[in-house]
């Protein structure tokens, strides 16, 4: 495989597609969604343009793909957003135009679901942005995390390495975006206690793959844009993250196994695991329950995992706040011995 090519990049004054390939959620929760463009435009200098589906809970498969098709072809549009994730963006693959997106390379940002697009423009040979979601990264309540900010100009503006930081405090706990109150005060977080780095006894250099754990998952089990030949990730660093769903230690576990029985994981010379997020809705840990969920994730990774492999643990990006950017098949040095995370924007 051809390694990506880094599309060019947006300039302040741009415009900038806000697409929905997976949910319309921004027709259901319009107050992260406003202040997600409100910040395009005052935080950022970029001007959003929003597409028939962006907000259209329901809309099909082919209404969103024609959204995308229209936002890469749109030769005044410089790059292309997410609103959010979701479930079903991979019904919209196989309707995509590969000839029409390969010819009118722009970058795009997204995460969770958006894994789906992030490897379709891998296997394009475009470098895509893993991170910054309009309703979650941008819409943040009450402001923007400085961490995230800094991580998504880079990656919008600039070209060349930027060095991943771990954050001195996180958040994994949500608040009701129907609720204007939500919206007031900066969300509450706890301390960050730095990455885990196992076996960082050497220096690895590669092309990032991988993205959310269990939308690959699906990947894998619908035969879709992953290579026949595991040959074809010898060398790359794999990142994952995985979601509010809160996917069990075990069934981390068996993915990651089968993952290893496909031929995959004995490729991968360095992991980097995204900080777990430990609390949802549907599953609201305390400290001690978000402490303990990231430990037994970590566990059964380990335990599935190569055992040659340098991996580091709770780095941030994924579903927590912050979230730092990982270019989709862009140059990611991990420098064990100097435990440090530098990626090329």
């Amino acid at each position: 495989m051809t390694a990506p090519a880094y599309p060019p990049k947006p300039a302040p004054g741009d415009r900038i597609a806000v697409v929905s390939p997976s949910s319309g959620l921004p027709g259901l929760f319009p107050l992260p969604y406003e202040l997600g463009l409100r910040r395009l435009r005052e935080d950022f200098g970029l001007e959003p343009v929003e597409y028939p589906a962006t907000r259209t809970m329901g809309s099909t498969p082919r209404e969103r793909a024609d959204d995308i098709h229209a936002a890469f072809a749109d030769p005044t549009v410089k790059a292309v957003m997410a609103s959010i994730g979701g479930d079903d963006q991979i019904t919209v693959l196989p309707l995509l135009d590969r000839e029409l997106i390969r010819a009118n390379p722009k970058p795009f940002f997204g995460f969770s679901d958006n894994t789906n697009l992030l490897l379709f423009l891998h296997n394009l040979g475009i470098v895509g942005y893993h991170g910054a979601c309009v309703m979650t990264e941008i819409g943040r309540p009450y402001a923007l995390h400085p961490l995230t900010a800094d991580s998504v100009r880079a990656a919008l503006f600039t070209s060349g390495p930027y060095e991943l930081r771990p954050a001195r405090q996180y958040r994994d706990r949500d608040r009701d975006w129907a609720d204007p109150a939500t919206f007031a005060a900066e969300p509450e977080a706890q301390p960050g206690e730095g990455w885990t780095w196992h076996r960082p006894d050497r220096l690895v250099e590669g092309r990032a793959w991988g993205g959310n754990l269990e939308i690959l998952s699906w990947l894998l089990m619908a035969d879709r844009e992953i290579e026949r030949d595991p040959a074809a990730y010898e060398g790359r660093v794999l990142f994952l993250e995985t979601s509010e769903e809160m996917p069990s230690a075990e069934e981390v576990f068996r993915i990651l196994r089968n993952m290893g029985e496909r031929g995959l994981l004995e490729r991968f010379p360095a992991l980097l695991m995204g900080r777990a997020k430990a609390w949802s809705f549907r599953q609201a840990n305390d400290g001690g329950g978000k402490r303990r969920y990231a430990a037994e994730q970590r566990a059964a990774v380990l335990a599935a995992y190569a055992p040659r492999t340098m991996a580091v643990f709770d780095v941030d990006f994924g579903h927590t706040d912050p979230q730092l950017v990982i270019p989709y098949g862009g140059r990611v040095r991990v420098d064990g011995p100097a435990r440090r995370i530098t990626v090329t924007y």
